[in-house]
Parts: C-alpha cells; sequence; structure tokens
C-alpha cells in the first residue's frame, strides 16, 4: 500500500498530473468510511494501473445552511489518508477554504434549477447550489476525464450528471451503487452521531425501501403500492422511542426527480430522508416497476 501525494494547492495539484494518463477523481468532504471506499476502489479499477487516482477532502461551507452542521462536522484528514491509500488512490487534495474561495464566499455561483428545488432542495435551500459550485471548481481543478460519485445521494448525482451535460464538462460522471452495514443501514459520515437507540430507529429507512421493493415486485403493483408500503415502516417508525421524524417519501424518475405517475413503468428512485434525534438521514434505492425488481 503507497501513501497518496498530498497536496493543498491548485499548483501542486497541477504538478501532480501527467500527460496521457487518465486521471478519474473521488469528491468527498472527509470522514471517509467503506462507502467512500468503493468509490475510490471504482475509480482504480476504471482509471487502470497507468491511470491517477485523485481523491478529494474538502467540507464545503457553501453546502451547509443555517443551523446544520457545519462545525461539528467531521475532520479526520490522517484517518482518511490511510481509507484512501488503502483502496487506490495516487493523490490526495485537501485544499483550505482560502485557497478554494481565495475571496472570501464567491458571489457567483451555479444555481441548481427546478431540480434543485426538489425534496433535498426544499429541505435545505442553498444547499444545492453550493454543492454544484464546488464540484464545479474542483472538476476545473483536477480536470479529471472521470468522476465517481455514490448513488446513495441520488439527487446529487442527477443534479451533477446534468450540470456536466448541460454546461458540456469534458468529464464522464459515474455512479456507485450504495454500501450498506449488515443490518440494512446505508453508511454515512453522519452515522456516527447516533446513539444505539437512535441508530435502532434509524433502520427503519432501508426497512421502508425494501418494503418498497417488494411491493414493486408484486404483479400489477404501481407507484402508489410502492409508495404505501414504505409509509407504513416510517409510520410506525414515528412511534418509536425515540422516533423517527419523516421530511420525505418520494417515487421519482432518476434523471429528474419528478413524482412518477401511477401509469409509471420502468426504472424509478425510491427515496427517503427523516431525522433522528438531531441527525438527519437520506437513503434510497432503485427499482423497476412492472417489470423485475
Amino acid at each position: 500500500m503507497t501513501t497518496p501525494a498530498v497536496v493543498r494547492s491548485a499548483a501542486e495539484l497541477a504538478r501532480e498530473g501527467s500527460p496521457g494518463k487518465r486521471r478519474a477523481v473521488v469528491m468527498t468532504m472527509g470522514a471517509l468510511h467503506e462507502g467512500h471506499a468503493s468509490l475510490v476502489r471504482a475509480a482504480r479499477a476504471h482509471a487502470g494501473p497507468g491511470g491517477q487516482v485523485v481523491v478529494t477532502v474538502y467540507v464545503n461551507p457553501l453546502q451547509f445552511g443555517a443551523g446544520e452542521d457545519f462545525d461539528r462536522y467531521p475532520r479526520t484528514l490522517e484517518a482518511d489518508l490511510k481509507v484512501a491509500a488503502a483502496a487506490g488512490a495516487d493523490v490526495v487534495f485537501a485544499p483550505t477554504d482560502a485557497e478554494m474561495y481565495p475571496a472570501g464566499e464567491p458571489l457567483v455561483r451555479i444555481a441548481a434549477g427546478p431540480l434543485g428545488e426538489r425534496f433535498e432542495g426544499a429541505v435545505r435551500p442553498g444547499h444545492f447550489d453550493g454543492m454544484l459550485t464546488v464540484v464545479a471548481k474542483l472538476l476545473h481543478l483536477t480536470r479529471p476525464e472521470d468522476a465517481f460519485f455514490g448513488e446513495k445521494d441520488a439527487q446529487q448525482l442527477a443534479l451533477i450528471r446534468r450540470m456536466a451535460r448541460d454546461l458540456n464538462f469534458p468529464v464522464t460522471i459515474h455512479g456507485v451503487p450504495t454500501v450498506r452495514e449488515s443490518d440494512g443501514l446505508a453508511l454515512s459520515s453522519r452515522n456516527r452521531y447516533l446513539s444505539a437507540p437512535e441508530r435502532a430507529t434509524a433502520l427503519a429507512l432501508s426497512r421502508a425501501l425494501f418494503a418498497g421493493r417488494e411491493a414493486a415486485a408484486a404483479p400489477g403493483a404501481g407507484p402508489a403500492a410502492v409508495r404505501a408500503a414504505a409509509a407504513a415502516v416510517l409510520d410506525s417508525a414515528t412511534r418509536l422511542d425515540p422516533p423517527l421524524v419523516p421530511d420525505y417519501l418520494a417515487l421519482v424518475e432518476p434523471g429528474g426527480f419528478a413524482e412518477v405517475p401511477e401509469s409509471h413503468a420502468g426504472e424509478a428512485v425510491l427515496a427517503v430522508a427523516a431525522r433522528v434525534g438531531s441527525t438527519r438521514l437520506i437513503d434510497n434505492l432503485r427499482l423497476t416497476l412492472g417489470g423485475a425488481a
């Protein structure tokens, strides 16, 4: 296992590049876990032994709204380097705020548009504008041929893909399946905030998704049956101690995140967000309606 080079500035990062060497990037906010490692491994496999894998570690303040957890978000760079190295990263780009935003908070940002106003965007106004702005900056700075993002953040992935297409970024965006713990809980840096009782309640998110997928597999089942099966699990969890506090449950088409009609057949994303105690969690599952799940 080779320790990746750690660079702090755009100039240092540019010097790590090599003409003709295919570069793949994985963007993170640190606190790396097995889900992030799966992204790095996917990037490594795609880039091949002759390519280069860059992992960015930056807690982007633009993505956090008032009252969110920016100050307590875990910053664990030394541990992150070990995870990145084990998964096959060549370079870790860990810039400071001054490097990313040398003039302070940027006056010009990328707007997420209508796709960014739904679901996560409605609950967290401005979040997706901040996310797309930093992703655009990091794509310019890292200049990869390929970028890898987790399917766990499905709306984020849809927005990044749309930005790359609409604004002609010369990069291929790859989605990597969600990694789950043995009990079904999707891996997240925020899971460390959960107490044991809160974690038990949080399992309702994945159970709701699995119930929706099972409903979708039934002959003749439509979106209403999927939503109802998932909603029943979430409703039961609101009576637990501590209770689950749902934000939304949605069954949407993968590209534009519009709610699917009852006549929908084909791929869809069942997405859920909820709070347990002071921690907000999201999860989703791709499923197929009118065919095999």
